[in-house]
């Protein structure tokens, strides 16, 4: 912890509490270590099966007609996954377009999507029908939508979930990470459950929001049930480098229709030029393997530091991952905001800026967030955010490296043990 204070003035309470962090968290960054290597090898394997070359980096233009790098780009994400198809588009916006081109594109009026994880995410709300009145849901397109409730742990009611499935619905929506809220994140092996227990009752569409969670296991929902997965690039699955976009993978048929709806019936993966992107592309997917790794380790530590420092986190120290999101309760929003501007001071872009909680449209008190990253919004690079409000606990998560991750982690617990607020 020496080298630390060459750069930045850190007290002694810090760098102690910080060097006993690291050693209590020396067991978990071995297994991380090791199902990180086991993936950068999972990944290397589908580019050399794929024969990817220096050609496949070239953008199309226009309709985007044998673009070979495109092509190549579905079949290396698909043999990630472990399934039968992929779509990989830079045009798809965000992680929340790219799950609503999936919603739309298997959906249909008078279908019922049931979600089995609760209230989904607060984005997906307007895509559902939840809010946004007249604003183009499925909804308002005759998606009706149903929900099972969280068991008091945390976890899907199976109880609830099997009743609900006796209605049968078309699909069966789980999101894998906890958004804002402290409920556990899924196992790949518990989402593996869910999808057995709905394909031994009904025919219904396993769907799972992905994001946060790819390349945190050595295996994915689309290997233990799931029809159909999606998620952003400019988290887990882009590595820090692809600039945008979003993925879908999943059944051969499924996947077929979300690339109608993304284009046009018809139409579908045929067209989509690429515009100079694939390269970027390329390399996110073939980093993110690492770059989750490391993200993981600044998460590890930061529960790690922070229960030595007396606070509740969330998953603790020793628990096993499996996403990439980090929740601390900070009990008040003045460790809130001061650890949000701890986080920003440590970012390697925009470091200078102060975050101040502010009216976020969608949300029904002020938010506060830090991010300080390369490209905007990419929630792989060290962010956190918090909603003001009970049970004032701030969401972490990312990290390109861990060195960096590490540091601004630690300018964050200065930060509240200089105003007295540890």
């Amino acid at each position: 912890m020496e080298s630390a204070k060459t750069f930045f003035e850190f007290s002694n309470r810090i760098t102690e509490a910080s060097s006993a962090a690291l050693e209590k968290a020396k067991a978990k960054f071995g297994e991380i270590e090791e199902i990180t290597e086991y993936n950068q090898q999972k990944v290397l394997k589908a580019f050399i099966d794929s024969r990817v070359s220096e050609a496949d980096f070239a953008g199309s233009t226009g309709y985007g007609y044998g673009d070979t790098g495109r092509e190549k780009l579905d079949r290396i994400y698909a043999d990630i996954f472990g399934a039968e198809d992929a779509i990989v588009r830079h045009s798809f916006t965000c992680g929340t377009h790219t799950l609503a081109i999936a919603l739309f594109g298997v959906l249909r009026p008078g279908d019922t999507m049931l979600c089995v994880t609760g209230t989904p995410y607060d984005t997906i709300h307007s895509v559902i029908g939840l809010s946004g009145e007249g604003m183009g849901s499925l909804k308002d397109f005759g998606v009706k939508y149903e929900q099972t409730d969280l068991g008091k742990d945390g976890k899907p009611d199976i109880d609830a979930i099997e009743k609900a499935l006796e209605s049968k619905p078309k699909m069966v929506y789980i999101q894998r990470s906890r958004g804002y809220s402290l409920r556990p994140s899924l196992s790949v092996d518990e989402i593996g459950k869910i999808a057995s227990l709905v394909h031994s009752k009904c025919d219904a569409i396993v769907m799972v929001d992905n994001c946060y969670g790819e390349l945190v296991e050595k295996i994915e929902p689309t290997q233990v049930g799931a029809d159909l997965i999606a998620g952003s690039l400019i988290k887990n699955a882009g590595g820090s480098i692809a600039r945008t976009g979003g993925y879908i993978a999943g059944r051969h048929d499924l996947v077929e229709l979300c690339a109608y709806r993304a284009t046009t019936p018809g139409l579908g993966k045929e067209v989509g030029c690429t515009l100079g992107e694939n390269r970027n592309m390329f390399m996110g997917i073939f980093h993110a393997p690492h770059v989750v790794g490391e993200a993981l380790k600044a998460a590890v530590f930061a529960a790690s530091l922070f229960e030595n420092l007396g606070f509740s986190v969330t998953p603790s120290s020793d628990e096993s991952r499996h996403d990439i999101i980090q929740a601390l309760c900070l009990e008040n929003s003045d460790r809130l905001i001061e650890f949000c501007k701890g986080i920003q001071s440590g970012a390697p872009v925009d470091s200078f800026v102060t975050p101040e909680p502010w009216d976020m449209p969608g949300y029904d008190s002020k938010v506060i967030m830090a991010a300080g990253a390369f490209i905007l919004g990419s929630s792989i690079e060290l962010s956190a955010d918090a909603p003001l409000r009970e049970p004032f606990a701030v969401w972490m998560q990312g990290g390109i490296n861990f060195h960096s991750a590490k540091t601004a982690i630690m300018l964050a617990a200065e930060g509240l043990n200089r105003k007295g607020l540890l």
